[in-house]
Formats: structure tokens, sequence, C-alpha cells
């Protein structure tokens, strides 16, 4: 059941309203992104306003309410670009957690965190709700949600090259949903050469078959020799199609997530109705 609310925001509400909202429903989704350079093209904020747009549109089909973007992430691997603002990952750690804590206080016991930042965030997002539910809150159900695997089935039909960071299908994503927002004259063809830096050890396709590979490690200063635009992979087949494309496949997956969640009664997280109705009225 959905109720009739001037906003999906939290910050657009008041608290009486949020209340009114955990009357009827449970679920929350919070928007997880970065900021950090994006190539010459893409700007500071690309993997935040992937996951603002991506929750907006599934609050708004859906009718659940989506929590305030958390605008920083585990960006350190390109603090070599100004501009770019990293968090470490106990910090990120800490604050999923406390975000997490805050909504589940108040009856927000389905929470889908959306992570922006392909990839990236994970390790940080997965290992503090992993932790927050088996030592803290073992009747919430957290669920992290990525472009990178929720698209996994469709992009390949959509893009036209390899794609990786700054790269045709996330700068056409943005500009779908933000237009004008992605410098249109200056995408770029360069990209890094993933055999000759990683030694063939690490993909160049977020999208495509990877190598029997590793884990490599690099800093800001690293990346910023062997990429010094910041791109690494084509920009140039941008367009708004591929960008409504891949945004549509994702919202579909993810409002069949919030169909998925408010019918679930398995094992994992127990109903929480006598803290909801102690909170509600």
């Amino acid at each position: 059941m959905s109720i009739d609310l001037p906003s999906v925001w939290i910050q657009d509400l008041t608290w009486q309203e949020v209340a009114e909202y955990l009357r009827h429903e449970r679920i929350g989704l919070v928007p997880v992104g970065s900021t950090e350079q994006h190539g010459p093209a893409g700007v500071m904020g690309v993997d935040s306003y992937v996951a603002i747009t991506l929750v907006e549109d599934v609050a708004q089909r859906s009718g659940v309410l989506c929590a305030p973007p958390i605008w920083y992430g585990d960006s350190s691997h390109h603090s070599g670009f100004p501009g770019t603002i990293s968090v470490r990952p106990t910090t990120m750690t800490a604050v999923i957690k406390d975000v997490a804590i805050s909504l589940v206080r108040h009856g927000f016991d389905r929470i889908v965190f959306v992570n922006g930042h392909k990839g990236s965030n994970l390790p940080s997002l997965v290992s503090s709700l992993r932790e927050l539910h088996e030592e803290q809150l073992p009747e919430a159900l957290f669920v992290v949600a990525d472009p990178l695997h929720l698209a996994r089935s469709v992009a390949s039909t959509i893009k036209e090259t390899n794609e990786h960071h700054a790269g045709e299908l996330e700068l056409s994503h943005v500009e779908y949903r933000f237009p004008g927002m992605i410098r249109k004259d200056r995408l770029t063809d360069e990209s890094v050469d993933f055999k000759q830096v990683f030694g063939g050890f690490v993909g160049d396709d977020l999208f495509g078959p990877a190598p029997d590979g590793v884990e490599i490690i690099w800093s800001g200063d690293e990346q910023r020799r062997f990429t010094p635009s910041g791109s690494f992979s084509s920009s140039l087949g941008l367009s708004v199609e591929k960008g409504q494309k891949y945004h549509d496949h994702i919202v579909e997956r993810l409002c069949a997530l919030v169909d998925w969640l408010r019918s679930y009664d398995g094992p994992i997280g127990a109903k929480v109705a006598d803290r909801r109705a102690s909170i509600t009225g």
C-alpha cells in the first residue's frame, strides 16, 4: 500500500509524514555514490547521480522512500585528480552502519543500498552490513544493489566498446537523466592499456568476460600517470538512447526487488511489528 506524499525523499518530508509512511510500508532506499574524477567529460558526481536517479525512479514507481544521498565513497585511487574527495573504508563503514541503524530504529527494516560507484564501494558496504545484521540487527534485511551486477545481462547489447571508468554507458546514463550534465564537447577515445599496466590480470570491460585475474592495488598518483585524462575507456559512443535503455533495465530490476522485499517472509530478517507499532502509534 502506498500513500500520497509530496516527495519520495526523506529530507523533503516532515517527521509526521515519514511516520505516516511507516504505518503502511517498511522499505527504504539509500543511494551511495562518490565524488571523484570521471575523465574530461564526466563531472565529479557521476556515481552519485547514477545512484540518485535510480532510487528516485524506483521510489516513484514503487511508492517507497529514499534516504538522502551519500556523496562520498572509497575513491583514493582517483585522488591524483583535483576535486576527488575520498573517505577511508573505516569511515565509510561507520557511516553506512549509522545510517542503517537510524533507519531500522524507526521502522525501515527492508533497506536497499544502491551503489552508483560500480564495484569500488562494495567491500565497505557488504562487510559493514553483514556485521551489522549478524551482531546487532538480525531483524533487518539489508540488500546491496549495483549496476555492475544488475545490468550485466543487458549492457553488452547496448554498449559499442569496452566499458570501464568514465565510459560510454555511465556517462550516457547521467546524460539521459540530467541533460547537459556531461561535457559532450570533451568526450574522448582515450583509454587505459590494461595489458601493459596490469599484465593481463585485470579486465578492461566491467561488463565483459573477466580474465583469471587478481585485484591489483594502485594509488591516485599512479593512476594519474597511467591515464593522464582520467578516462579508462572511450566515451565517444555516448547517447541518450543508450542511457535510457541502461537506466530502464536497472530500474525494472530494482522495482522487482522491491516487490520481492514486500512479500518476503522467509528466514532472513524477522518481522518487527512490536517496534513499528510503538514508533508509529
